[in-house]
């Protein structure tokens, strides 16, 4: 009962696993949502309760359905019955070109980034604010310039930053909401993976020159979490200085 406790979403690979090994060697007993890489999180699970017995529980939800929201809410209390920080990192990416967009792709990206985070902050605030909590959203640099054939991610992640000044706003005093915007943060996969002088083209765009790795932000969610007790409502790009140059 003594050790914090997060909640992770999207946390079986990339960003939201390396966010979780973070907060986890910081004494952070978590709760590492997934909605379909079981063998994942299952590993990242174990891995995580050998170092420490009973510190890592994996919870399955489908965060486009708001009453499974509400369902993973309640089972978040149920291990240790607290919570003290939410990471809103599950995120849905892939090209979408303008003239093509299905209803269902524009919902999918909706609400995986915008929908979601809100409704799962909102069902997991009273919690938080008897913890005296905080928010971590992951945004996107290009939710301030659009990027080509991506128009409803961008759409949404607009939404998710909009999102984290709405709700520094309405939870203030108790809880913190901030966000970060990463720039090249791990090459693309699947359908959204670059041929590689289009990589080229995107790193000479990047004043640092190189791409950043997931421990860029999940050192940045540990900043948040843990050492910025006067700092709500702001999103940091964690982008190499991409930015500059959109």
């Amino acid at each position: 009962m003594t050790h914090p406790v997060a909640l992770i979403t999207g946390s079986a690979r990339r960003i939201g696993a390396e966010t979780a090994r973070h907060l986890h060697r910081q004494g952070f007993n978590l709760l590492l949502h997934y909605r379909s890489s079981y063998n994942e999180v299952k590993q990242l699970a174990d891995t995580f309760n050998r170092e420490r017995n009973h510190s890592a529980v994996a919870i399955a939800a489908e965060l486009a359905d708001t009453h499974a929201i509400d369902a993973l809410a309640k089972q978040a209390l149920q291990p240790w019955g607290r919570l003290d920080v939410l990471i809103n990192n599950a995120s849905s990416y892939y090209p979408t070109p303008f003239g093509k967009v299905t209803e269902n792709q524009w919902d999918d990206l909706l609400a995986s980034n915008t929908k979601a985070p809100f409704f799962l902050s909102q069902a997991l605030a009273p919690y938080l604010r008897k913890q005296r909590g905080c928010i971590v959203n992951i945004a996107d640099i290009h939710a301030e310039r659009p990027l080509m054939e991506y128009s409803p991610y961008t759409i949404a992640k607009a939404g998710n930053a909009m999102l984290t000044k709405s709700l520094a706003r309405e939870l203030a005093p108790e809880v913190r909401v901030n966000g970060i915007a990463p720039g090249v943060i791990i090459w693309p996969e699947d359908a959204a993976e670059l041929a590689d002088n289009d990589k080229q083209h995107i790193l000479k765009q990047v004043p640092l020159g190189h791409v950043g790795e997931a421990a860029d932000i999940a050192k940045t969610v540990v900043f948040f979490v843990q050492d910025a007790p006067y700092i709500t409502g702001q999103i940091l790009a964690v982008d190499g200085g991409r930015s500059i140059y959109l």
